[in-house]
């Protein structure tokens, strides 16, 4: 079985639990996930099968949507419900045009302190592991982007915000960071995840009833997953030399459209019956051969 997956995932449990289920479901080894949501998260998780596997570093790049509720007054050693209480502060009677003016200085490309409990690795070891065993640890500042932001409701004690953030982003740094610049401090108590690239929530399938039939019926092709990758398309010379690995010259492909594409960008390689051959990269004047895909049975 190859292809890819968009699981809603429930709350409570961890993206690894949902590979679990569908492992077990379809009796298959080679399953991984895109893009980890926390145990307390909800909605769309990425599960990537078989030969759909290799578009897991893709999509793991993509953008991201989310629906968040903040609670105020209270930060948590997590920055989420499931955490110690760290620190409480009053809140300053707020209405949704101060919400919104304070949000619109976190849109854009900033720099982000992570949460401390997070699965970034420092010195090979996650970050969260470090902290629960009494390590005085630094959580990393990463470059990331928050692309949109909208106040949906402003309560005594709690926001409600619709994001659309680049991959990498932490919405519970954004809680921690937001509720501090409005004057108080804030956690995380419910965060649902709308859409995870071109994937969202009309196509999923519910983490409680992963069957082998549900899944067959929801399964994503990996040709159909690729859909928002740039195109190119060989002719059966350039298909030949992407099965071996070897790079495709330009005049082994259809069109020019790739020739606009940025070094790192990834391209789907496609043969002229619309199989995906391989992933690539450009190189100069051709193509280069990052990852091939079994070829159709």
């Amino acid at each position: 079985m190859n292809g890819v997956l968009v699981v809603d995932k429930p709350a409570g449990c961890t993206s690894h639990d949902i590979v679990q289920r569908v492992r077990k479901a379809i009796k298959q080894r080679s399953v991984g996930h895109a893009g980890t949501l926390d145990p307390l998260a909800t909605g769309v998780l990425v599960v990537a099968i078989g030969e759909g596997t290799k578009l897991v570093s893709h999509l793991q790049s993509e953008d991201k949507r989310y629906e968040v509720t903040i609670a105020l007054g209270v930060e948590t050693d997590s920055l989420d419900g499931d955490g110690t209480v760290t620190e409480r502060a009053e809140v300053p009677l707020l209405d949704e045009d101060t919400v919104s003016e304070v949000l619109a200085q976190f849109i854009g490309r900033h720099p982000q302190e992570a949460p401390k409990l997070s699965a970034i690795k420092v010195g090979g070891t996650p970050l969260h592991r470090r902290v629960r065993r009494g390590e005085d640890v630094e959580a990393p500042m990463r470059d990331v982007e928050l692309f949109e932001a909208n106040v949906e409701h402003v309560g005594s004690e709690e926001l409600r915000l619709n994001i659309h953030c680049s991959k990498g982003f932490y919405v519970r740094s954004l809680a921690r960071d937001l509720a501090r610049a409005l004057g108080t401090v804030g956690h995380v108590t419910r965060l649902r995840r709308t859409a995870s690239g071109s994937f969202d929530l009309s196509r999923a399938l519910d983490g409680d009833s992963i069957t082998a039939e549900a899944l067959l019926d929801r399964l994503i092709p990996v040709a159909e997953a690729c859909g928002s990758l740039t195109r190119v398309d060989l002719h059966e010379t350039g298909v030949e030399h992407a099965r071996h690995g070897r790079p495709i010259g330009a005049e082994d492909i259809s069109g020019d459209a790739w020739r606009q594409a940025a070094t790192d960008e990834s391209l789907a390689l496609l043969a002229p019956d619309g199989e995906v051959v391989a992933l690539g990269r450009r190189d100069g004047d051709r193509v280069r051969v990052v990852r091939g895909f079994v070829r159709d049975t």
